[in-house]
């Protein structure tokens, strides 16, 4: 084999032509490309964000509407789970009972809870009451309730004079008031947007002054 000293000059410039196209197609392949790939990908990826940027673009103006529609959304929600809740509340809702009867000057002698009853979307939790008071009050008493935000359905209700107030149903003689007219045994219905699961403790019984 030559020494390249020895060859002469055009295969000289040859060889070296020959060498600086190895070197260039070596950095080509080994670095060049694989940037220009890489590159090509970056600019791929760039360029799609910034589709999706100008297609997001269009909704710009829509955007104080949709925040708008969203806050009314939950200000809906937020009345809903006050008209029907999605937790069980038995003792607010006693407590809700109880201030309305102190408004209403009547006396809640006694809850006790029933069986509940589970539909699809919603459980009913029914509590059998016992109240006495004035006529007008225990009228003025359940219309306060049937105005209540939160949705009570009051049934089977038996009223009887407080001198046979054992023809209302009440399981219980109470002491009554002089200005007590009428004894009262109805069950109060209220309701909750999920569904409760049938091994929990029904709601404690709650009883008044009671005589025998």
């Amino acid at each position: 084999m030559e020494n390249f000293n020895e060859m002469p000059g055009i295969k000289q410039w040859g060889a070296i032509l020959l060498g600086a196209m190895v070197i260039t197609a070596g950095l080509y392949f080994g670095v060049f490309k694989s940037q220009k790939d890489a590159n090509d990908e970056a600019r791929q990826k760039l360029n799609a964000k910034l589709q999706e940027n100008r297609d997001l673009e269009a909704y710009r103006p829509k955007l104080k509407q949709m925040e708008a529609e969203l806050a009314s959304l939950k200000q809906q929600l937020d009345i809903e789970r006050r008209i029907v809740p999605d937790d069980k509340e038995a003792d607010n809702f006693i407590r809700m009972l109880d201030a309305e009867a102190v408004r209403a000057g009547v006396e809640i002698r006694r809850y006790a809870a029933a069986p509940i009853s589970t539909k699809e979307f919603y459980t009913a939790v029914p509590f059998n009451m016992e109240l006495d008071g004035p006529y007008y009050a225990v009228v003025n008493f359940f219309d306060r309730v049937s105005k209540l935000e939160r949705i009570v359905n009051v049934s089977s209700v038996m009223m009887a004079t407080t001198k046979k107030a054992s023809d209302a149903k009440v399981k219980y003689t109470y002491n009554y008031a002089p200005n007590e007219s009428v004894a009262v045994s109805c069950v109060a219905t209220t309701f909750f947007s999920h569904n409760l699961d049938p091994a929990q403790p029904q709601p404690q019984v709650k009883k008044g002054r009671t005589n025998l």
